[in-house]
């Protein structure tokens, strides 16, 4: 039986190894950037249905000369921000994070025992004092801090109006360039009033918001660690 403990433990160990491989290989390559793929679920906030409006639709403008092509009429006191589906604004990306985190442990303790030599009829017997001394003593340590930083602009599209005010945005921008691809991906539900009358909104007034930034190719796997380095920085690594 304990001849085949190693077995046992060389097999496991090989079984640990193939599966990280394979998750490597056949999800995606390690480094590459992954994009969300659906976009918000919006059930919990559903649009508000409207009634369509009577009389001739807004595509033709009823004959009027103020009529747009667009069918939502000519804005002449009104700034020209999104607010339809289809329309595009600028996701201004001001995002900035900085998390410190420090921690110190320090556990000490001290006991003694001492046994002086026992006395026999008055007659104090040599060699026999003992004494007893334990201590007990920990230390600890840590500091983690971890900063973040991601600038510049993206122009989404609007999805889906809310009907509250609200609209569902997307968009994503993908550069190819010498040795590998850049990705920039923001999705997320804008307030019509927090677009300003440039038709731009920072990132930081967009509510539940997802945003990519990363690459794929050469570059990015190059800058990532190996499916073997990984495994033994697991917790599946014994030591």
């Amino acid at each position: 039986m304990r001849r085949l403990l190693p077995l046992v433990r060389a097999a496991a160990l090989l079984a640990s190894v193939l599966g990280l491989a394979s998750c490597a290989t056949v999800n995606r390559l390690q480094g590459d950037v992954r994009p969300f793929d659906a976009p918000i679920d919006t059930m919990a906030v559903a649009p508000v249905p409207t009634a369509a409006p009577a009389g001739p639709s807004p595509g033709d403008g009823g004959g009027s000369i103020y009529a747009s092509r667009s069918g939502k009429g000519l804005r002449l006191f009104q700034d020209n921000k999104a607010g339809d589906v289809g329309d595009l604004l600028t996701i201004v990306l001001v995002e900035s994070t900085t998390a410190t985190t420090q921690a110190k442990t320090a556990v000490t303790k001290k006991s003694g025992l001492d046994f002086g030599a026992p006395s026999i009829g008055g007659a104090t017997v040599s060699g026999l004092s003992a004494s007893v001394k334990g201590g007990r003593d920990f230390a600890g340590a840590g500091d983690s801090a971890q900063s973040n930083k991601l600038a510049g602009q993206l122009t989404v599209r609007v999805v889906q109006d809310l009907g509250n005010g609200n609209l569902l945005v997307r968009g994503d921008k993908q550069l190819r360039l010498n040795q590998g691809d850049e990705l920039v991906q923001v999705q997320g539900i804008v307030r019509r009033a927090d677009i300003g009358a440039d038709n731009r909104v920072t990132s930081d007034r967009v509510a539940d918001a997802r945003i990519v930034y990363g690459g794929r190719g050469t570059i990015a796997r190059s800058n990532a660690m190996g499916w073997l380095g990984r495994f033994f920085n697991s917790a599946l690594f014994p030591y």
